[in-house]
Formats: C-alpha cells, structure tokens, sequence
C-alpha cells in the first residue's frame, strides 16, 4: 500500500468518525429540546396566581380538599403497576368507537401509555401538547402514544379537533382499565360538589352520569413483549413523567 492510497484512508476514516459525532450531538441536541412540562406546569401556576377575580376558597374548602388529598394517600398509597411487570393487555374503543387493542399495537412497536384526568384538566393538556410536540423523536424509536381518559367519546373528539392531536384517545367508561393500572379513584361526593359549585367543574358532564371516577395521572413506557420498562404516577396531579425520561426508556429497548 503507497503513501497515498493509505493518506486517503485516513481521511475517509476521520470523515466518518466525525459524521458519527455530529449525528450523536445532533440526536443529543433533538433530546434536549424536548418539551419541559414541569417547567410549563410552572409557568401556568405562576400566571394563575396572578390573575385576579378567581373563585375565593376558604379554609374549609381547603380543609375538605385536603382530607380527600389523605385519604387518597392512604387508600391509594403507591399508584401504578411497577417497572418488569407485564402490562395488563385491553381493549377500548378510540374517539370514533373503533376498538383498540394494546397488545395488537405492541406488534408495530413499544407503547406510550398515558393515563389522563379529562379534557377540564389544565395540567394534563399540558402533559398532552408536550407529548404531542415530542412525537417526531418519540418516532426515531419506532414507539406510538396511546392516552387513555375516563371521559366520553364526544368529549374526546372535541379535543382532539380542537388541539389536533393525532394520536388514540381511549375512552375507559367502566374504569376497569385504570383498576387494572391500579391508578382508578373515585372522588367523594362533598369534594365533586365543591368542584361543581366553587370550580364549576362538572366531572360527571365530562365523564357521564353516575361517574366520578378518576385515574391517577400515569404514564407506561412498554415494550412490543408487553414489559413496563418505566412509569411515573403521582398523586400530585401536577407531577407528569417527562419526555425526555421517556426517551431514555425508549432507548433502554432491546432491537
């Protein structure tokens, strides 16, 4: 081999360890750029408090929120289905009433699962447009978001027209789904009626009568053999796993 043949080399040797740096730097810049949704829960705390003419809670408000808050913890005390468990397969019926079934969808690759409160929840939209905005990287890892609500059908074409979001809404009417994720509460009927008459919060309206259920806000990274491999639940509805954390999931998923 001649001087320059083996100069050649070299070079193409060096122009193709420095494409593999620029795509890792490239790929590590699009994984930090994901949306930050506690940073945004933030920003919206912060801009309520200062809105001025909201409805005035009072002490006794706070103190019945605050016995519900309880008595969730102590009913509920470790939301979620853990990390190495299987996740419990099912089927629902999507914003148009089409069946979806989880385990069919494993087959095309991993699974976002995200359980959400309803449409009325402030703090799950954002979680939404936040997961909607990640979709592109969520792609590169050949996994698709599934959200799963205890509210109507109607009420999930409304949101899903209105923010356009092109991934499956599920609608969980009998709660069995969130029981099966163990994330299902049901909100006391004292606390539904505050939210009616301080909040103007109908739960029912959104999720039909009779129903005052909710899931905890959760959220399942699951590979094609049904294997949760992370999961955030929280009962501090305003605590969501962040995009980036799942990303870090996707990538722990044996090819």
């Amino acid at each position: 081999m001649n001087y320059r043949t083996l100069r050649l080399q070299n070079i193409f040797i060096l122009i193709a360890i420095s494409s593999c740096l620029v795509l890792a730097e490239t790929v590590r810049a699009s994984d930090e750029a994901l949306p930050n949704i506690q940073q945004q829960v933030d920003q919206f705390q912060q801009k309520m408090k200062q809105q001025k003419g909201g409805p005035k809670v009072t002490e006794q408000d706070m103190a019945l929120m605050k016995k519900a808050q309880d008595d969730l913890a102590r009913t509920l005390p470790h939301p979620g289905i853990k990390v190495g468990q299987k996740a419990p397969d099912f089927t629902l019926g999507n914003a148009d009433g089409v069946p979806v079934h989880l385990y069919e969808q494993l087959k095309s690759g991993p699974v976002i699962l995200i359980f959400y409160r309803g449409a009325w929840c402030p703090y799950c939209n954002i979680q939404l447009h936040a997961l909607q905005k990640s979709l592109p990287t969520f792609k590169k890892y050949n996994a698709q978001l599934i959200a799963v609500t205890p509210q109507t059908p109607d009420k999930s074409r409304e949101q899903i027209k209105k923010d356009k979001y092109p991934f499956q809404v599920l609608s969980d009417l009998k709660d069995t789904v969130s029981t099966k994720y163990n994330l299902y509460f049901r909100v006391n009927q004292k606390l539904n009626e505050l939210y009616k008459t301080k909040f103007g919060l109908d739960i029912e309206a959104y999720n039909g009568k009779g129903r005052a259920g909710l899931p905890v806000p959760g959220s399942f990274v699951v590979a094609q053999d049904g294997t949760i491999v992370a999961m955030h639940a929280d009962l501090d509805y305003k605590k969501r796993m962040e995009p980036v954390d799942i990303v870090k999931a996707l990538k722990t998923i044996k090819k």
